[in-house]
C-alpha cells in the first residue's frame, strides 16, 4: 500500500473519529453525489468525495487500525472507504473480514476493501474462495474482485493458486447480476494476463465458457477473449519468452 505511511514516523499526530468526520463532511460535494447514481452507486449514506480526495486524506492519516475499524461502524460510504485505505492488512482478522463483507452494498465500497486492504491480508486466499460460492451478490462480487487483485499484485503467488480459480470462475459465469459478472470477466482477463502459461489456460476456459448458453457467459468470454488475445498481449508475453531464453 504505497500511497500510505505510518504517522509514528511521519510528525503526524493520530486523528480522532470526531476530526475525521468532520473533514469527510467538508469534502463532501452534493453534485458528486448526484453523479455517483450514473455509476451505479448508492447514495443514502453517500457524502460525494472523489477518490482522489480520500487518498489524500488517507495518506495524511497514515495506517491506523483501530481508527480504520471506527470509521467502518458510521456506515457512511465514504468513511468505509477511508478505513479500507488506512487500515492495517496485517492486523486485519478473519473475524474483521466476514463482518465487513457481509456489510457491502456497493461496488464502490467491495473494490475498495478487496483491492488495498483485504488481498493483502494472511486470510485472502482462503476467504477468496468461500465468497466466490456465496450467493449473495457484493459478497460473490468481492470473491472475484479479490482473484484479479491478487492476480495483478500478488507476485509471490504461483499458477498453482490460480487454476482453481478457473473453475469457479466457468461455475460462475452462468450468474447474470451485473456485478458480478463484471467481476467474473476481470478475475479472467487479470489471471490471463499474469503469464503465458495462465493466458493459454484462460483462454481456452473462455472458450468453454463461450459455448455455453447463458447470455453472461458469453458476454464475460468474448470480452475477456478480446483483451487475452490481442496482439499488445501476445507480444509482450513473446517478449517476456524470449528474454527468459537469452539468459
Amino acid at each position: 500500500m504505497a500511497l500510505l505511511f505510518d504517522w509514528t514516523s511521519s510528525g503526524f499526530s493520530p486523528m480522532h473519529i470526531s476530526e475525521v468526520m468532520v473533514e469527510l463532511r467538508r469534502l463532501g460535494d452534493s453534485n458528486v453525489v448526484s453523479g455517483m447514481k450514473r455509476f451505479g452507486l448508492p447514495t443514502e449514506n453517500a457524502l460525494g468525495i472523489s477518490a482522489p480526495k480520500l487518498r489524500a486524506l488517507a495518506k495524511k492519516i497514515g495506517r491506523d487500525q483501530d481508527l480504520s475499524l471506527k470509521l467502518w461502524s458510521t456506515g457512511n460510504m465514504e468513511a468505509r472507504v477511508l478505513a479500507a485505505l488506512i487500515g492495517d492488512p496485517q492486523k486485519v482478522t478473519k473475524r474483521q473480514m466476514e463482518r465487513w463483507v457481509k456489510d457491502f452494498d456497493s461496488w464502490g465500497v467491495c473494490d475498495a476493501c478487496c483491492g488495498v486492504l483485504f488481498v493483502y491480508s494472511p486470510y485472502a486466499l482462503q476467504a477468496t474462495f468461500r465468497w466466490a460460492r456465496s450467493e449473495r451478490e457484493f459478497v460473490k462480487r468481492a470473491g472475484f474482485v479479490m482473484m484479479a487483485e491478487m492476480a495483478i499484485h500478488l507476485k509471490v503467488l504461483g499458477d498453482r493458486e490460480f487454476l482453481p480459480m478457473l473453475k469457479l470462475i466457468r461455475r460462475e459465469s452462468v450468474d447474470e447480476r451485473n456485478f458480478v459478472r463484471k467481476a467474473v470477466n476481470w478475475a479472467l482477463r487479470q489471471i490471463g494476463k499474469r503469464n503465458s502459461r495462465l493466458n493459454r489456460l484462460c483462454i481456452g476456459e473462455a472458450k468453454r465458457i463461450q459455448a455455453g448458453s447463458s447470455r453472461s457467459a458469453r458476454w464475460i468470454a468474448n470480452d475477456a477473449l478480446r483483451e487475452l488475445q490481442s496482439a499488445p498481449v501476445q507480444r509482450r508475453f513473446q517478449k517476456l519468452e524470449k528474454k527468459s531464453r537469452m539468459r
